[in-house]
């Protein structure tokens, strides 16, 4: 697999707010200037696509499909960890259509070396990819949503695929109906999150398994501020916004904020995570010194 830092975004070219499956969606909002609205939605992707590369990520175009306008975010196609795809299943009607055109592209990517296998979630169970499903290379372990868009038998299908452990988080409003909406592992080991977008027994979780130095805890104007659904590049944070507030308090724990105008995709409730899919995480190999360096997996964060 080619290790080079890359990341998957999909065109915006057929993107548009024309149904409403979240709480978030206004498609009466697209549909009064419908050419203005795309013609602003195309520079906003622009502006995205050219920060994460001034950052040093190679970006991957998936082609967009007419029809499809939520394939613009792909973090819910799948998940990648050590060159291996697990590509998603989705609960809505309105997005299924995306999974045989995210299937071929990974399986591009696959012939291109960019990634080294590539399966999919079971038929019949609901698991909609990195939204729900994020590594956390400080411990080692996948966060994973459910109980909104992806359900709980899908957390055991991760586990057993990446070989990796899993702690499991009960969302729990249709507003946060993806975890990378109210979750953000940072990579110095700080979580940003909304506690109440999780279970009460969730939110004991996330305590027991962070310490109260690591966890920011964010207000609920930054959570529907799209702030939380940010890409973490090093000390670099790739975010919509952000709120003030949380601005001070990530700059003060040295990671540089990078505000980017993404009010077109919050209309259907996504921003810069939402737009994105990493390609290049990988965790930490066992210590063997017999290994040779370019077999060693690199340390995405």
């Amino acid at each position: 697999m080619d290790q080079a830092r890359r990341i998957v975004m999909s065109s915006p070219d057929h993107y548009e707010v024309c149904y409403s499956i979240n709480p978030w969606m206004k498609p009466d909002e697209w549909a009064a200037d419908p050419a203005m609205a795309g013609q602003r939605a195309r520079a906003q992707w622009a502006t995205l696509a050219d920060r994460l590369r001034q950052l040093g990520l190679t970006v991957e175009v998936v082609p967009a499909v007419p029809g499809l306008p939520d394939m613009v975010f792909p973090a819910n196609a799948g998940i990648v960890l050590n060159g291996r795809a697990l590509l998603a299943r989705f609960r809505c009607r309105e997005r299924q259509g995306e999974e045989a055109r995210f299937l071929a592209f990974f399986l591009d990517l696959q012939r291109r070396a960019l990634v080294d296998e590539v399966r999919q979630v079971p038929e019949g169970i609901f698991q909609e990819g990195a939204g729900d499903c994020i590594w956390d290379a400080r411990r080692q372990l996948f966060w994973v949503g459910y109980g909104q868009r992806s359900v709980g038998e899908s957390v055991d299908h991760i586990a057993l695929f990446f070989g990796q452990p899993v702690r499991r988080l009960a969302l729990v409003t249709p507003h946060f109906y993806h975890l990378d909406t109210c979750f953000c592992v940072l990579s110095g080991g700080e979580i940003l999150y909304y506690p109440p977008a999780l279970s009460a027994e969730s939110q004991a979780l996330v305590a027991a398994e962070v310490p109260a130095e690591l966890r920011i805890v964010a207000t609920a104007e930054e959570a529907a501020a799209f702030s939380l659904n940010a890409v973490n590049i090093g000390r670099d944070l790739v975010m919509a916004g952000p709120p003030p507030r949380l601005k001070a308090i990530l700059e003060e724990r040295g990671y540089r904020c990078h505000g980017v105008d993404l009010s077109s995709y919050m209309l259907s409730g996504g921003a810069a995570y939402c737009m994105t899919l990493r390609l290049d995480l990988a965790s930490r190999p066992a210590l063997d010194d017999n290994l040779p360096e370019d077999r060693q997996w690199q340390f995405g964060t």
